[in-house]
């Protein structure tokens, strides 16, 4: 019998409306899967992978091995390009922390942060009935769980 994947959804709502679609569309996506969730909404997508390593316990620098509350993460937000320097650094930073976090720690994070030239490319991505990126990122968490579980029982 498998048991319930419980993964924690992080999300910079700086753009409110199209982080509700891509929430709706990863919430469907873990629904579908029989997952459990729960939500964490931060200031900006800059937030997101210090969010996560809090809720992995991986505070300070001392890490010890905690029961992992959560099984993976889902990451989720958008970033639309203006007219500075400010777009590069949010971008890279928190796609840099998030696969830092994954690689050094074993979690499990499905990226669901839009990186976009304009509103209308921000949409076309996050709306369920196009490109659906919140769901794609909660199922990317999900088979890395998979793939995390496979290792861990073959050793």
């Amino acid at each position: 019998m498998t048991r319930t994947h419980h993964l924690l959804i992080v999300e910079a709502p700086y753009y409110a409306a199209i982080g509700e679609e891509l929430r709706a569309g990863a919430i469907e996506a873990l629904d579908a899967a029989g997952a459990t969730h729960e939500i964490l909404q931060v200031p900006g997508a800059f937030e997101i992978p210090a969010a996560i390593a809090l809720a992995a316990g991986l505070h300070g620098t001392q890490h010890e091995i905690l029961p992992r509350r959560f099984d993976g993460f889902v990451a989720l937000g958008c970033v639309i390009r203006g007219e500075t320097t400010h777009y590069d650094y949010v971008c890279g930073e928190s796609a840099r922390g998030l696969q830092d976090l994954a690689l050094r720690h074993a979690l499990a994070i499905g990226f669901g942060i839009l990186t976009v030239e304009t509103g209308e490319q921000a949409w076309a991505r996050a709306l369920r009935s196009k490109k659906n990126k919140g769901a794609e990122a909660a199922r990317a968490a999900l088979a890395m769980i998979a793939l995390r579980e496979r290792f861990a029982t073959s050793s």
